[in-house]
């Protein structure tokens, strides 16, 4: 596991952001179209993107950081996947934004920044939350398969998905 300094979530993942070495490798790795929206702040038209159905994690696509897991994940009508808590809030920072004459809130991954969503006041209990979150800016992990680890900084005892 790489030397890494910095916080530690309450999942146990380590929350420091990639070197610029890091962060131009995993930039590198990206699509054209995950790169507008997790770099550019972009967002994908809804009903397009990718729904998983099967139990599993849900990790940032730029950094493999965990965010959410499928039982959070709830069909809001919105054409974009929703849920209503991430696996640790620590994993996700929240930015005010102010684009196209509206204040919102928008996700990033608390790691690596890459943009994600935005989240609502209007979702289910137990949280009221609701993040609208863009397929292309997530990469889902099936049930009991490895999460993504692309820093090299291992997971928490050999974390798998859930």
């Amino acid at each position: 596991m790489a030397d890494v300094k910095g916080d530690v979530s309450a999942a146990g993942f380590h929350l420091a952001p990639p070197s610029e070495t890091e962060y131009r490798a995993l930039v590198a790795d990206l699509s054209a179209e995950e790169r507008e929206v997790l770099l550019e702040h972009g967002t994908e038209a809804p009903f397009c993107g990718v729904f998983h159905e099967g139990k599993g994690t849900y990790a940032c696509r730029l950094c493999g950081l965990p965010l959410f897991r499928s039982g959070a994940k709830f069909e809001s009508g919105t054409g974009w996947p929703s849920f209503f808590d991430p696996i640790d809030r620590a994993h996700v920072a929240f930015v005010e934004d102010r684009s196209y004459g509206m204040v919102r809130v928008e996700i990033r991954c608390a790691r690596c920044q890459g943009h994600l969503g935005h989240v609502f006041d209007d979702g289910p209990p137990p949280t009221g939350e609701r993040y609208c979150m863009n397929s292309v800016s997530m990469q889902f992990v099936a049930e009991d398969l490895p999460l993504p680890d692309r820093l090299g900084r291992g997971a928490p005892e050999g974390r798998r998905a859930e």
